[in-house]
């Protein structure tokens, strides 16, 4: 007789049920989401730590001395910008004391000739005193100012003495003539004026056959 064989059991027989691919256990998600957030979170730390710190507002101290160096910065800037411009026009007037100074041989050589005309309506004459005119013209449109020292008192400072004469009628120190003309440029002296000054009238002369008051 046949043995009747066992039915198997159902549930052990059955082949294993698969999960579907959109199905994800929990545990398995719950560690990614952890692991996805951990790299967010030390990125945005990171970044806060590499950010520069916003600037603070400098207290009243601070402030009192970025004011006080800024005064001081505006102050030199200042000093600075008045002496280009102070030494800008010293060199401009160098430059011109040097030019008006060269003329002034010219001058000195015009007043040589006109002082020696003895037709003074010539023409000749005429045109040199045009001449002179237009040049004293000339030097006083830059400030020169001649300086005639005759009959004053005699002044180093301005005169330069040639020589020194006896005078019965001009007083001592007291310019007797006038050899060359001095100039001034600005109020400053630019040429000193050549002169002669009187000494005075000369002592007298005791004659040797004058009688003496002296007795014995």
């Amino acid at each position: 007789m046949f043995s009747k064989k066992k039915n198997p059991d159902p549930d052990a027989t059955a082949s294993p049920v698969t999960p579907e691919p959109d199905e994800t256990p929990a545990t398995e998600a719950a560690g990614g989401e952890a692991d996805t957030a951990a790299p967010a979170e030390s990125s945005d730390r990171a970044a806060q730590a590499d950010a520069p710190a916003e600037p603070t507002a400098p207290d009243a101290q601070e402030l009192l001395l970025l004011k006080d160096r800024y005064a001081r910065l505006m102050a030199d800037f200042d000093n600075y910008r008045k002496r280009q411009l102070r030494e800008r026009e010293d060199w401009i007037k160098r430059a011109n004391e040097e030019l008006l100074g060269d003329l002034l041989p010219v001058i000195d050589h015009l007043e040589l000739a006109l002082a020696q005309a003895t037709d003074p309506a010539s023409p000749f004459v005429v045109g040199v005193k045009l001449v002179y005119d237009q040049f004293l013209a000339l030097l006083d449109r830059h400030g020169m100012v001649p300086l005639d020292a005759k009959g004053e008192p005699f002044d180093p400072s301005y005169h330069e003495a040639l020589s020194q004469m006896n005078s019965a009628t001009v007083p001592a120190n007291i310019v007797m003539d006038q050899f060359r003309r001095g100039w001034l440029l600005g109020g400053r002296l630019l040429r000193p004026a050549q002169v002669i000054v009187s000494a005075g009238a000369p002592d007298p002369v005791i004659a040797d056959n004058e009688p003496s008051n002296v007795t014995d």
